[in-house]
């Protein structure tokens, strides 16, 4: 059982979205990680859903000529890094050498984002079907038109900003051990966003490791498989066995 006397290994989780959020009710992920002996932090970063107009807008593009704000990766980051860092001068029993992270979807775009930018605070990150190009992203997402209404411009006419958005671009700066996950059937976010990241950390000689799910769609961790979505949560706590040592 809990020993609030001793330390236990973190992980952070960030939701999807980006316009949700975390409420207190039952989710399978954090029973999981807490019964695998692990410290479950979930984080509502502004630009979710379950506060005023303007907490939702605080990640629209700063070209947005409605709302602008500070764009994906700014002051949702910020949140996300003060949750933690909260986290750990309040609860002793958080043990600041033996962090994990672990996001699907946006969720998954902050967790190669914090892993790029934050990397000495992780101990590991699992990033899921992610967004770490945005530029590609706009592309072929079925959902492509999103950017447009997040971000304002397309990426023709300012491609620089779409670039600056993206995760990717911090891949040299990635130190920690990454683990992607992505169904190869996605169409939200394509297996193309694994794909990239995945080969630029092998090219930089990076740990990362990349699980494919062949017949499974942006929902594998809802409504995939039952077969694969025991998999994908055993190879999870597997990976933050290894690293995070509960």
């Amino acid at each position: 059982g809990f020993d609030p006397a001793k330390q236990y290994p973190v992980v952070l989780n960030v939701h999807g979205g980006p316009h949700t959020q975390y409420g207190e009710t039952y989710f399978d992920e954090a029973q999981f990680q807490a019964a695998a002996g692990f410290v479950v932090l979930m984080s509502n970063p502004r630009g979710g859903s379950g506060r005023e107009q303007a907490w939702g807008q605080a990640i629209m593009g700063p070209q947005h000529p409605v709302a602008p704000g500070s764009g994906w990766g700014g002051v949702d980051v910020d949140d996300v890094m003060a949750v933690l860092d909260t986290t750990l001068a309040r609860y002793p029993f958080c043990d600041a050498a033996r962090v994990g992270m672990q996001g699907g979807s946006y969720g998954g775009y902050m967790a190669t984002m914090l892993a790029g930018r934050f990397s000495d605070r992780f101990t590991a990150i699992c990033s899921e079907r992610a967004v770490n190009n945005v530029l590609t992203e706009e592309v072929n997402s079925d959902i492509a038109t999103i950017f447009r209404v997040e971000h304002g411009p397309t990426h023709i006419d300012a491609p620089q900003e779409y670039e600056r958005l993206s995760p990717i671009q911090y891949v040299r700066d990635i130190a920690c051990p990454l683990l992607i996950i992505h169904s190869e059937n996605d169409l939200r976010c394509p297996i193309n966003q694994a794909d990239e990241l995945f080969v630029a950390m092998r090219l930089l000689g990076k740990d990362v490791t990349f699980y494919r799910f062949p017949g499974e769609s942006h929902e594998l961790s809802r409504s995939g498989s039952p077969v694969h979505r025991r998999q994908r949560a055993e190879i999870i706590l597997d990976f933050f066995a290894q690293h995070l040592h509960p």
